[in-house]
């Protein structure tokens, strides 16, 4: 009796001990492979400086998708059948990808915008009708503050997908000034002063040149374009620097600046 329940033992052992300690040999051998190659791929994504956010989400999706490797082998190693373990995740994902189409589209525009930095934060875009400063990237919306200091909140997917705007890439932008003068006016003369009204700011940049040309004849005046150069910071005070100034720089050459006039006709009745 007593050899008989030693082989039962021994039998019990052999068939459940071993594969039970396969599996905590695995885990042990898992847990630590898993935590090597998050480190790794922490430093090359740092390296290659990936947003803060894109590593983050990224790290988390190949430290799940790697424990649920890890634990699909140990559930194996135990001798318990896993295609139904499988299949149970592809029939739980595929639910789950239906259910969230659209969340799903944001998601790879938010992955997309991480990666290719069309924009980053603190640059000024214009998309999907809106015009402001990018607050924040989230992986499914990103945060713009308009400049009438509304928030505007996009979603990843129609924004990739639209036209982008980006105010900041070059560094420059090109100032768009517009003025009518009357055809009695010297033209050259009053090209010249103001080109000299667009460089006198110390703002404006001396490369590229500012433009300052005719642009149109127009029924009752002769419109000149005046187009100086700045940094994109520097856009707007440049620009009201303009339109405060282009009178007195008219008035001081003795140039007029035509104005709707109304003549009224009035039928003598007898």
């Amino acid at each position: 009796m007593e050899d008989f329940k030693i082989e039962n033992v021994i039998a019990i052992v052999l068939e459940y001990g071993i594969p039970v300690l396969k599996a905590i040999a695995l885990y042990i051998i898992g847990a630590w492979l898993i935590s090597r190659a998050i480190k790794v791929t922490s430093k090359i994504m740092a390296k290659r400086e990936y947003e803060i956010t894109l590593q983050k989400f990224l790290l988390n999706i190949i430290r799940w998708v790697l424990w649920i490797l890890l634990i699909v082998a140990i559930v194996g190693t135990l001798g318990i059948e896993t295609s139904g373990f499988a299949a149970a995740l592809a029939a739980m994902g595929l639910a789950i990808g239906l259910a969230l189409q659209g969340s799903l589209s944001n998601f790879a525009g938010g992955v997309l915008l991480l990666l290719f930095k069309p924009f980053k934060v603190g640059d000024t875009v214009e998309a999907q009708g809106i015009t402001g400063t990018i607050q924040e990237i989230d992986i499914l919306q990103t945060k713009v503050l308009m400049f009438n200091r509304k928030t505007a909140i996009i979603p990843n997917g129609p924004l990739l997908n639209g036209n982008i705007i980006n105010f900041d890439t070059s560094g420059i932008l090109r100032v768009e000034t517009e003025i009518g003068v009357s055809y009695d006016a010297d033209i050259p003369k009053t090209i010249e002063a103001l080109r000299k009204l667009a460089t006198d700011h110390p703002l404006t940049l001396e490369d590229p040149a500012p433009i300052v040309e005719v642009v149109t004849n127009a029924d009752s005046s002769i419109n000149i374009l005046v187009r100086p150069y700045t940094l994109t910071a520097d856009h707007w005070p440049v620009y009201f620097y303009l339109q405060k100034n282009f009178k007195p720089t008219l008035d001081a050459i003795g140039v007029e600046i035509p104005y709707p006039h109304h003549v009224e006709i009035r039928k003598n009745e007898e």
